[in-house]
């Protein structure tokens, strides 16, 4: 037989090919673990060791062991559908673990999985774990694993075999009955796993195929400790409050209506506003900066987007073409193309360099239904785009003057916890290495000039160019992509763009595409979900309220006070509705309106207003000057 050399923690063994990794474990006398690792790869103690290798023992205090504990979660889950629907009635796509649990795509004949059904499936799932089943893998040959999963009536079980490359091993786990084509890892009983709770259902395309039948993925989270699940379930109980596509429907700011169009928003009279505020900023800081202001077309000759490349790498995410007098065009999915057309209008020279071209420019792209999710994940969206054309010589400068520009902006839409990410060159990169590392080094120099931690994605960048990311953090710590600077070595060959440089000839220039917002509708969503509809007072829609006591004593004071403040650029609203005071104060509040002014007889008499602000409580009364003063401080601020 032959053997194998293992080295654990610094000892070292010799066992025979084929030995479970668990019986190592135990020949060692380490115990509890619930599996292992060689180098990022994990392994289940069920697994039979086939080469030489260093192993690291894998305990529940490590973080690895959630995904271990997970895997076997979604198969419990599986198995729990089995039960309770029928073995030949449920079909298996896949149950791969998450960031923080488990999911199973299934088809259930002849029932529709609801939420209603998630305690009754925990119910069984708690059954199979309270037995705690042992749980066997098993190495099949291909033959073997088809003719086992057509048996079985597992279609796509025996689809994903189908794809599976030759040589590769085949396994298969298993508990009590039930079977699974899986990689692994387990834990080695049904018994072993820890805290979860089956958290929602949703629709999944078989293999994100949109031409492929629809899949039911139903969800759920777990961990070792029961106090770790609560706290993400409370997490999520808040982030569920915070749901921007709740707020901005209560707060009457969008739409996104099916007979409209799936993914295409409509911004109501308020998220309008709202929208202006951002975009009047957004140009304003672009203008101070240097940066020249574009409009450019909704559509364009697919002659444009030949050149670019997008026909032919990035068609499927495109709507489809039309022909207008005998050429195709396309809706545009970026902005690019268009802003190298007007570079490219008249011959350039060093000394205009570095040119910043900027627009609010609207997209289109086909996103899949499955995908879609309010302002988050659209089909048509505004991008806050830029490109900026530079010699190399200008790399470093304009790199972190850029990067500065986006965190200075963030900032004030009062985020102050960033993440940075650089992302370096792939396998599949064009550019030269010179290109590259002058754009990777000027990427690092502006992070760390400015003292901010950054991780580096090795490889992770696009086959054009590397690229920074600033990822946000929120008030309850979730981590949201905004900003992105992106070198591109791609579109100015693409595009011959050109320079004429100081010696009189010509030279290729470097373009950096990017994006602080990302796009309008993402970054709203992510500011309802922050400040979970209580915008700051510079952003608000409506920032004050005014209430008279009696619409008959008081309207017309009410509406002087109304009209005053407009004149002075606040945005205000009259409520003289025939309802009690107290209905239209709640109102307010639910409306999240940061100021109610409440006129009575008092107020009248007296010429003031008598003052709530939603953060500060009852400020009382105050003359209307005074009030619209500290008004206009709070907002120049951007308090």
């Amino acid at each position: 037989m032959e053997s194998l050399r293992i080295r654990v923690n610094g000892k070292e063994l010799q066992v025979e090919k084929g030995v479970k990794l668990g019986e190592v474990f135990g020949i060692l006398g380490i115990q509890n673990a619930v599996g292992g690792k060689s180098g990022s790869r994990l392994i289940d103690l069920l697994t039979p060791l086939q080469e030489d290798m260093e192993l690291t023992p894998v305990f529940k205090e490590d973080p690895e062991s959630l995904d271990i504990m997970r895997h076997t979660l979604s198969h419990i889950l599986a198995q729990a559908l089995k039960e309770l629907y029928g073995y030949e009635k449920v079909h298996l796509g896949v149950g791969p673990t998450t960031e923080e649990g488990f999911y199973y795509d299934v088809e259930v004949e002849g029932h529709t999985i609801s939420s209603e059904d998630l305690p009754r499936i925990e119910e069984k799932m708690r059954e199979i774990i309270a037995k705690n089943y042992p749980i066997f893998r098993k190495e099949v040959g291909r033959e073997e694993a088809i003719k086992l999963f057509s048996d079985l009536k597992e279609k796509y079980k025996v689809e994903i075999i189908n794809r599976i490359d030759e040589g590769e091993t085949i396994s298969i786990y298993g508990q009590n009955g039930f079977v699974d084509l899986c990689r692994g890892p387990h834990v080695p009983f049904t018994g072993m796993v820890g805290e979860f709770k089956l958290t929602h259902v949703a629709g999944a395309y078989w293999m994100g195929d949109s031409s492929r039948p629809m899949l039911q993925r139903i969800y759920g989270i777990a961990f070792w400790d029961k106090k770790d699940l609560e706290e993400r379930l409370k997490f999520y109980e808040e982030a569920k409050k915070r749901d921007h596509r709740r707020i901005g429907r209560e707060l009457e700011l969008f739409l996104i209506e099916d007979e409209v169009g799936a993914g295409l928003v409509l911004w109501l009279p308020k998220g309008a506003i709202l929208r202006k505020t951002l975009e009047d900023y957004w140009k304003e800081e672009h203008l101070k900066r240097g940066y020249q202001l574009v409009y450019t077309p909704h559509v364009g000759n697919a002659k444009l987007w030949q050149t670019s490349g997008h026909l032919d790498y990035y068609r499927p995410n495109m709507f489809s073409s039309m022909e207008i007098e005998g050429e195709e065009y396309f809706v545009k999915p970026m902005n690019c193309p268009f802003h190298i057309a007007v570079y490219k209008s008249k011959v350039r020279s060093y000394k205009e360099l570095p040119i910043k071209l900027a627009e609010l420019g609207t997209v289109y792209r086909y996103e899949m239904s499955g995908v879609l999710h309010g302002l988050m994940r659209v089909r048509g969206f505004t991008q806050d785009d830029a490109h900026i054309i530079c010699a190399p010589e200008q790399v470093e400068e304009v790199i972190q003057e850029t990067l500065e520009f986006a965190i200075d902006v963030l900032r004030d839409f009062g985020f102050e916890d960033f993440k940075v990410y650089i992302s370096t060159k792939p396998a599949d990169a064009i550019g030269s290495p010179q290109q590259w590392e002058l754009a990777e080094k000027a990427l690092k120099k502006a992070v760390e000039r400015m003292g901010i931690e950054y991780e580096i994605d090795e490889g992770g960048g696009a086959f054009y160019g590397p690229k920074i990311d600033v990822k946000i953090r929120d008030a309850i710590g979730r981590l949201w992509q905004c900003s992105t600077i992106q070198f591109d070595f791609n579109l100015p060959e693409r595009f011959d763009m050109e320079y004429v440089g100081s010696d009189n000839r010509r030279h290729r220039p470097y373009m950096i595409h990017r994006a602080i917002f990302g796009s309008i509708e993402r970054f709203v969503g992510v500011l309802l979900e922050h400040y979970a509809g209580l915008l700051p007072l510079w952003l608000s829609p409506v920032q004050v309220r005014v209430l008279p006591v009696s619409s008959e004593k008081h309207l017309t004071y009410a509406r002087e006070v109304e009209g005053y403040l407009r004149e002075k650029g606040i945005r205000v609203e009259l409520d003289a509705r025939d309802e009690r005071l107290s209905a239209r104060i709640r109102d307010a509040e639910l409306q999240k309106v940061p100021y109610i002014l409440v006129i009575g007889d008092k107020e009248m008499e007296g010429k003031h207003v008598s003052v709530r602000g939603k953060k500060e409580g009852n400020l009382g009364s105050m003359a209307v000057e005074a009030f619209t003063n500290l008004l206009l401080e709070k907002i120049g601020k951007k308090e």
